[in-house]
Parts: structure tokens; C-alpha cells; sequence
């Protein structure tokens, strides 16, 4: 009979090349990783990985035995994963990273409701502004915002969102408004953790250069200065809808105001994608699709 022991975790460290890695995927310490690979190398009487301070790479010997063990790890995760979702009720937890002010406002009070419907669900949900490497940190979700940079990871969209340059009625009546890009110059801009604001000039995106009074990397603050009349600002519509429809904000420059773009939900590309992680994004498209931000 076929002996198991320290197979998952030997194809773990091959797949990744590392055993902090394979640790985290297996939601296991490095030491039992370790212990479990030795002690399968021990058995087969064989070496498997080549093993430095810095790298870990697979003998000629673990090339062939990863090779065929891969598929029968996979055909086991595959076998559980149809007996899984024949479960009514999905279970255990979901990883999940988010930016901080969308998370707070729009990620997070949907999740909330999300675990309400599925008590036996499990949350840990980290909100920063970082990108995240979702197999280094065990994530299964990372909701991302605007264009996505060419990774692995597959993408659905949950939303959209627009960007908006806006500025209070007091500042445009003591400054005047802009209506052309050159014109920024001579205004005072809000600047957030980026010094370029982006704008679309005929079929060409441009990127200008702005500068101000206030720099800040929060965007309520920012909202906040615009409308004490210390600037304009651009921000996307999560931030400022509520004021543009209230008209304590001002749009501007509406003509080079670059195009909707996506809110997205990465997750590491995985034929398997586990039912609690699934129901998990569609729920978030369900409910992002229902708020979608307003456009002109």
C-alpha cells in the first residue's frame, strides 16, 4: 500500500521552492514541513531537495518524484473538493486583503453581511494600502482598484469606479475654475501619495504634474481641505459622491476626465478554487453591482 506521509509536504516545497512558503499553504509550521520531507527522503532512501540558507531546489531524483506525485496531490485535492461542495453550508476561513478606505466603506460592511448568511465561515480580512503577494501571505482574496499590473493571479471584476477632479464652490468663486489641464498650474491641488493626477487629452492619456498647499496619503482628508476651500482634489467617486450630489463639490475639467475603471478581485490561478472562496467573490460582485458608483 502507498505511504502519504511527507507527500503534500514535499510537493509543497517543490512547487513553491521554499519551506516557509509550503508551511503557510499548508497552514503548518516549517519544522513539521521540514521533519515530514526528511523523513520521506529517509524512507525512499533517496534525496529529494538540495537545501542552502537562501534556495531550495529539487535533485534530479525529486524532479521525477515531484513530477509524478503533483498529479496525484492534485487528483486528492480534487476528489475533496467534489465531496466539499456537496456540503450545504461552506466552512473555515477565507483570507481576505483589501486598500483601507474601500475596505472600511465598501469591502467590509459586505463581508459583514456575508457572515451573517454563513455562520460557519471565518474572516481575516487585512485592509492596506500595500500589494500584498497572495501565495507568500496565505491570502485567497485581494480586492484591488483601477488597472491591474500583469501578474498570474486571475481577476473578476466587481465594480468600477471613476475619478473625479473637484473643488468647493467657495474655491472656484475666489480662484475661478480650470478648463484646461495647462491651467492647473496656476491653482492650488491637493496632492495625495501621488504627484501626477491622470487625464485623458483628446485619445492620449496625460499625466500632470500638480502641486498645492496640502499632501496627505488619506483621501478623506483630502476630501476634507476641498471643502474648506483649500484646493481641488481628484479622487474617485467613493470618496466624493456624496458631496458632488450635494453640492458642497464642484467637478472641473469633466472633458479629460479619464475613463471608468475596474474594481477587481484577484486570487491565485487554482483550477480548485475552494466553494467558501467562490461564494465569497460572487457575493462581493452581487453586492458591489447593486452600489455601483453613479457616472454622468
Amino acid at each position: 500500500m502507498a505511504n502519504w506521509e511527507g507527500v503534500n509536504e514535499f510537493v509543497a516545497v517543490g512547487h513553491h521552492q521554499s519551506f516557509t512558503v509550503a508551511a503557510k499553504k499548508l497552514n503548518t509550521s516549517v519544522a513539521q514541513v521540514s521533519r515530514k520531507v526528511a523523513a520521506l527522503e529517509e524512507r525512499l532512501a533517496v534525496k529529494l531537495l538540495n537545501r542552502t540558507t537562501r534556495k531550495v531546489s529539487l535533485t534530479e531524483a525529486g524532479q521525477l518524484y515531484f513530477q509524478r506525485c503533483k498529479h496525484l496531490v492534485e487528483g486528492l485535492e480534487l476528489a475533496e473538493l467534489s465531496v466539499t461542495q456537496m456540503q450545504s453550508s461552506p466552512k473555515g476561513m477565507v483570507k481576505i486583503t483589501a486598500p483601507v478606505a474601500y475596505g472600511e466603506s465598501h469591502v467590509a460592511p459586505i463581508l459583514n453581511e456575508f457572515l451573517e448568511h454563513y455562520p460557519q465561515v471565518d474572516l481575516d480580512l487585512n485592509l492596506t494600502n500595500q500589494t500584498l503577494d497572495l501565495i507568500e501571505s496565505g491570502v485567497d482574496i485581494a480586492v484591488r482598484l483601477g488597472r491591474l499590473q500583469d501578474s498570474s493571479l486571475i481577476a473578476k471584476r466587481l465594480s468600477s469606479r471613476q475619478i473625479h477632479v473637484c473643488a468647493s464652490p467657495a474655491y472656484l468663486a475666489r480662484y475661478g475654475e480650470p478648463h484646461t489641464l495647462s491651467e492647473l498650474v496656476n491653482h492650488s491641488c491637493l496632492v495625495g501619495s501621488l504627484d501626477h493626477w491622470r487625464f485623458v487629452e483628446g485619445t492620449r492619456e496625460r499625466a500632470i504634474k500638480v502641486s498645492g498647499r496640502v499632501r496627505c496619503n488619506s483621501g478623506f482628508a483630502l476630501r476634507s481641505a476641498a471643502k474648506r476651500g483649500l484646493g481641488l482634489i481628484q479622487l474617485p467617486d467613493y470618496y466624493v459622491k456624496q458631496d458632488l450630489e450635494s453640492g458642497q463639490l464642484v467637478e472641473v475639467l469633466t472633458d479629460y476626465r479619464v475613463d471608468r475603471e475596474g474594481i477587481w478581485a484577484l486570487y491565485p490561478h487554482n483550477r480548485n478554487l475552494s466553494p467558501k472562496v467562490r461564494l465569497v467573490i460572487d457575493f462581493l460582485a452581487e453586492r458591489l453591482a447593486q452600489r455601483e458608483p453613479f457616472s454622468e
